[in-house]
């Protein structure tokens, strides 16, 4: 049939196929085209002898419908050896049933140590084992599909089989992690409950029942299940007969019983007995993940509600706001978890000494306060849009940050946090939350976006982009006009969460191991904070009044220890960066910019438009005499944002070079306060598109070409909206002829 379920090309092993349940497995997956390895140690019912007949009869069987298929006999405790068996056959490992199992029956009082340990050897152990030598095939080559056999004893309890049933739900524990695990390399767990009759269940089930429980109904939905195209992953589902189900974690609407400013006690959770244990209300599934996700907005309501006398508390809308308070000592040792040293210059003591005359606070430090207002604003996001949340695959993306006056060097900020959008991109959701701060007497200090993903929070029908997200630049073509390489400490991650980022996969390294990192890694801010810093001495003498804003996306991640360097590009008051990684060369901070006050235009001389001579008689560094008026009207839009509000357009310039691309400016001037950027608009369709010869440009610049007669010779292209360039006259007003 067309749309018939087909393996061709994949390879298939299933353990403790001999017969039974494995069995049914092997000959359905081989019918489908599959290249099947059948495992079978050749045992009793408890474990005990060896034989290779078993599977022998079933690769036989295989071969004889045409199918392919080889034999092993190893024990699954032998993982390496069974997967072996799969590379040396087939040179793959695409799909994993762990089905090999014994029984070992006996009350919980007469179980021996021997009854335990065999019973785990074989089904939990067993299955870690196979498994594990599986895991790293299927991680390189983006794909596989492995399936856990548990039991109804596992799930539920069985008499005389306290061994059995301990095994079995461990499966499911185990499912659950490497389905967490192997999602960003298409790794997919599942764990089956199937009831059919085999050697195993003859005698537990009743005879009449035992006879109506085939093996073959079963196996149909193990095939689904592996699939290519199922998407399944982290399931439990129970199968018997031809029915099938899924089985899943529930948990009742339960009661919270302290509250800010109480103390639980024993007393209070007997006399609450009946609502904790109350399925009458809501009835809540537990999904993978959801633990965390469930109880965080319960314990944030718990710390912001103050119950009044005669009076019961409710959940609210409103964010709450939140307040910093910090010292010199924490601004200190921000600047050391940002790379500050006692070996720099003497300028170094101005952010490690709270005794200098100059003692100041890196504009940086203005993340800091906004942190904790920032989670509370993304949980209550996610929850009032209904979106799957798990902080496990929570990233930070972007971060703008600009500040209104230098920060205090000790004092307390309050933050209010609101959700600017939240934007569906498919696989996850990003969520634009904007924080403000302000000191003691209500004046604004600083301003912070953060740009949040969430994995697996997509697909709502949501809108892509949003005009509230601070745009990123694009670097420009020439070479960095200044550059600066710093080798990072090896305690930086371990210094910089002490400014409140605590996570442990920056200092503990089994919890980066359980990340995907081989070690610890930096944090996206701190390595921030480093790029901030080059800037700063680079333009800026470290004048930290000079500081307006600054925004980046994080790449890739840093590891303690490495060099970073930090390539800087300057454009009037705007300074467009990159940071790299000298060891491997990989991009950490992309798109990035920060904007400047007053910079001191001698360390790169920025000609205005009175200077219109050397405009022309000079080119840059780019070879484009275009860059200086580009450099210009940079200036002029950061001098003055209301041309915003009287133009209200977007102009992609491409500027040639005997007829070729040779260099792209976007000046927006309808977003936000304005903005000049190298290279193309990035954010959709500009309103209007120029093309225009370098020289004719410097021409029109300086007054000698009128723009008109240039367009009607063709020299002067323009598409989209053409009465928008009369608005262009803003930008020089008496200063020019454009």
């Amino acid at each position: 049939m067309a749309d018939e379920l087909r393996f061709d090309g994949r390879v298939v092993l299933v353990t403790g196929a001999g017969g039974g349940l494995g069995k049914e497995y092997a000959l359905a997956f081989a019918s489908r085209g599959a290249s099947v390895v059948v495992n079978d140690l050749g045992g009793d019912a408890k474990g005990g002898g060896k034989s290779s007949i078993a599977a022998d009869k079933v690769v036989e069987e295989i071969r004889s419908r045409g199918g392919k298929a080889v034999a092993d006999y190893n024990s699954v405790e032998d993982g390496e050896k069974v997967i072996q068996t799969a590379l040396d056959a087939f040179g793959r490992i695409d799909v994993l049933i762990n089905n090999a199992g014994i029984l070992r029956d006996r009350s919980f009082a007469r179980i021996s140590d021997v009854d335990w340990d065999l019973i785990h050897r074989v089904h939990l152990r067993g299955s870690f084992k196979v498994t594990r030598a599986a895991w790293p095939h299927m991680r390189k080559q983006k794909y596989g599909k492995i399936i856990m056999t548990s039991s109804t004893a596992g799930v539920l309890g069985n008499f005389g089989q306290a061994n059995y049933s301990a095994a079995k739900m461990g499966l499911i524990g185990l499912t659950n992690t490497l389905a967490i695990e192997g999602e960003k390399y298409n790794v997919i767990c599942n764990t089956i409950v199937p009831i059919a009759a085999s050697r195993l269940t003859k005698g537990v089930m009743p005879p009449d029942v035992f006879d109506a429980l085939k093996p073959e109904y079963v196996a149909p939905f193990v095939v689904y299940l592996c699939h290519e195209s199922c998407p399944e992953s982290g399931g439990v589902f129970e199968m018997a007969s031809g029915w099938g189900a899924q089985l899943r974690w529930q948990e009742s609407s339960g009661a919270m019983l302290r509250k800010s400013g109480v103390t639980v006690t024993p007393e209070m959770v007997r006399d609450n007995w009946g609502k904790i244990t109350d399925w009458s209300g809501p009835i809540k599934p537990k999904l993978r993940g959801d633990a965390m996700t469930d109880l965080i907005p319960i314990i944030q309501e718990a710390n912001t509600t103050v119950p009044k006398s005669g009076t019961t508390s409710s959940k609210t809308s409103e964010i709450p706001e939140s307040q910093f308070t910090f010292e010199a000592k924490d601004v200190i040792l921000y600047a050391l978890g940002v790379g500050v040293t006692v070996q720099e210059d003497s300028s170094h003591l101005k952010f490690l000494y709270e005794g200098s005359d100059s003692f100041s606070t890196l504009p940086t430090f203005g993340v800091i306060p906004a942190q904790s207002a920032m989670n509370t604003v993304v949980v209550r996001a996610v929850e009032q849009a209904g979106l799957p949340f798990n902080p496990a695959k929570l990233l930070h993306g972007e971060q703008y940050l600009e500040l209104y006056k230098p920060l205090p060097t000790s004092g307390t900020l309050t933050s209010k946090g609101e959700v600017a959008d939240i934007l569906d991109k498919g696989k996850g959701a990003i969520v634009l939350v904007n924080i403000t701060s302000y000191d003691s007497s209500g004046e604004a200090v600083c301003f912070n976006q953060f740009s949040i993903y969430i994995g697996s929070a997509g697909g709502f029908g949501g809108k892509k982009r949003s005009e509230h997200s601070k745009p990123l630049v694009t670097m420009p073509t020439r070479p960095p006009d200044a550059s600066i390489k710093e080798k990072t400490d090896l305690s930086a991650a371990a210094i910089y969460r002490l400014s409140g980022d605590l996570n442990p996969i920056h200092v503990d390294p089994d919890f980066a191991q359980l990340g995907g990192f081989s070690r610890p890694i930096l944090h996206g801010l701190s390595t921030y904070g480093h790029a901030a810093r080059h800037v700063l001495k680079q333009y800026a003498n470290k004048d930290v009044s000079k500081f307006k804003a600054i925004k980046a996306r994080f790449s890739k991640p840093v590891y303690p220890g490495q060099t970073l360097k930090t390539d800087m590009w300057q454009d009037g008051n705007r300074i467009s960066f990159q940071c790299k990684v000298v060891e491997n060369g990989n991009v950490v901070l992309s798109g990035a910019y920060i904007d400047l006050k007053d910079v001191d235009v001698a360390v790169k001389k920025v000609p205005s438009l009175q200077d219109r001579n050397t405009l022309v008689s000079h080119p840059n560094k780019s070879g484009l005499k275009s860059e200086s008026l580009f450099n210009e009207i940079s200036k002029r839009v950061s001098d003055h944002p209301e041309l915003v509000k009287k133009v209200k357009g977007v102009f992609e310039w491409n500027v040639t070079k005997g007829g070729k691309t040779a260099g792209q400016w976007t000046v927006d001037l309808k977003s936000g306060s304005g903005s000049v950027t190298v290279g193309p608009y990035r954010q959709g369709k500009p309103d209007c598109s120029i093309t225009v010869e370098d020289d004719d440009l410097a021409s029109i610049a300086t007054g000698k070409s009128n723009p008109q007669q240039l367009f009607m010779k063709g020299k002067l292209k323009v598409k989209g909206n053409i009465m928008l360039t009369a608005k262009l006259a803003q930008l020089f007003k008496d200063n020019a002829k454009m």
